[in-house]
């Protein structure tokens, strides 16, 4: 089952890190076929309330790869480089296995 990094993307104190952790991070991804989705993509605030900033989105063949990526110590490496100078918020999520129905779900929840 796929699964994801997602991130909402803050305050960013522009800074070379940042630089540097842009030009590193496809290079950490590569060895658990991470792939980016979304990134820094245009978005459209449709419901609620959505602080300004990015989104990410990056997409695993499964959760032990998304969570051996962060784990790393390639990724750790560079890490730093990010938080030092962007806020984000960030969780690795599991999709939902194929085929999926939101109607089953309801149904086995009682609704």
């Amino acid at each position: 089952m796929k699964a994801y990094g997602i991130a909402r993307v803050g305050e960013i104190a522009p800074h070379p890190e940042i630089g540097e952790y842009l030009r590193r991070i496809d290079e950490t991804l590569a060895p658990f076929e991470g792939r980016f989705l979304v990134h820094a993509s245009p978005f459209q605030v449709v419901e609620g309330d959505w602080p300004a900033g990015g989104v990410i989105i990056i997409e695993f063949p499964d959760s032990e790869a998304a969570r051996a990526w962060y784990a790393s110590d390639a990724y750790q490496a560079i890490l730093p480089f990010r938080t030092r100078h962007i806020q984000m918020d960030v969780i690795l999520a599991e999709g939902v296995p194929e085929p999926y129905s939101a109607a089953e779900t309801a149904d086995k929840l009682g609704f």
